[in-house]
């Protein structure tokens, strides 16, 4: 069970044009009424909503009863986590990760809509131990460590773009785990159309089947755990990488006219003012 990894010295690096970009030109050369299907799905809202308020009714149903103590990887993660037994720790780890990595991978100036989610966070986690207690709360959160590690529908997370085929970087999954996912298991279209909503995805691949056709794709989650875990060939350098784009090709949201880093950007000007010579003077 804690047999080592067969160790790769570095992720597989790829020259080459990102595929989805390319394909996308292609499909909608030939089926340009695929652009007809971007927009956004009108269930999802209601139906986040719904699932959401039934994890906050289990929290308080469940208040009395005994606790259920439930994407590129760092090079210190895959430093560490290289046997069978680390890696099937790490996929129990899974949230932590994905919560602090991009914080030290790539950090960005928090926006103003984050501060006010942080504070509804903790304010909403406040309200929750102080009227229902401390096994409320652990219950939502035992549930965020079960449902985004060691879960049949957090294999996701690792189907979709390490390479168990060599050179293919960005798998789907068709099974049907889609119904309750929002069609994420259509990943490869997904990537291709960003724009199009998870319920149309299943069209995308239907109006251009030959451009799917021959990409390898996964038939379970489940397995998809188990052979990440177990195979020793498998690490967490499974996964191909490019170089960084140029910043002036690069756009991200948040940035640039429409950013809404105004309170960051103002405690930056505090601290910066207060730093200044004639400041400290006085």
């Amino acid at each position: 069970m804690g047999q080592s990894v067969a160790k790769a010295d570095n992720f597989a690096w790829s020259y080459t044009e990102e595929p989805h970009a390319t394909r996308r030109k292609e499909i909608l050369a030939k089926y340009p009424q695929v652009k007809e299907l971007f927009g956004q799905d009108p269930a999802f809202k209601p139906t986040v909503a719904c699932m959401v308020l039934a994890q906050i009714c289990f929290a308080y149903l469940l208040r009395g009863e005994d606790v259920i103590d439930t994407d590129v990887p760092s090079e210190i993660e895959c430093h560490f986590f290289t046997t069978t037994l680390r890696k099937a720790l790490w996929v129990v780890l899974q949230p932590v990760f994905y919560g602090i990595r991009p914080l030290l991978i790539y950090p960005k100036a928090v926006t103003d809509l984050e501060l006010v989610n942080i504070a509804i966070q903790l304010s909403f986690n406040y309200a929750v131990y102080h009227y229902w207690g401390v096994k409320s709360l652990l219950y939502l959160f035992g549930g965020l460590v079960l449902g985004l590690g060691p879960h049949p529908l957090a294999g996701h997370f690792i189907a979709e773009h390490y390479t168990f085929q060599p050179g293919q970087e960005t798998y789907s999954y068709y099974g049907l785990l889609n119904h309750v996912t929002f069609n994420v298991g259509y990943h490869v279209e997904h990537h291709d159309f960003p724009f199009v909503p998870g319920c149309n995805l299943p069209k995308v691949r239907h109006i251009a089947p030959e451009f799917y056709k021959d990409i390898k794709s996964h038939d379970s989650w489940t397995a998809v755990i188990y052979n990440f875990i177990t195979d020793p060939k498998i690490s967490l350098r499974n996964r191909i990488k490019r170089k960084l784009a140029p910043e002036s090709e690069q756009h991200f949201y948040g940035v640039g006219t429409n950013e809404t880093n105004y309170v960051y950007r103002s405690a930056e000007k505090l601290i910066k003012l207060a730093s200044l010579p004639h400041m400290k003077s006085s």
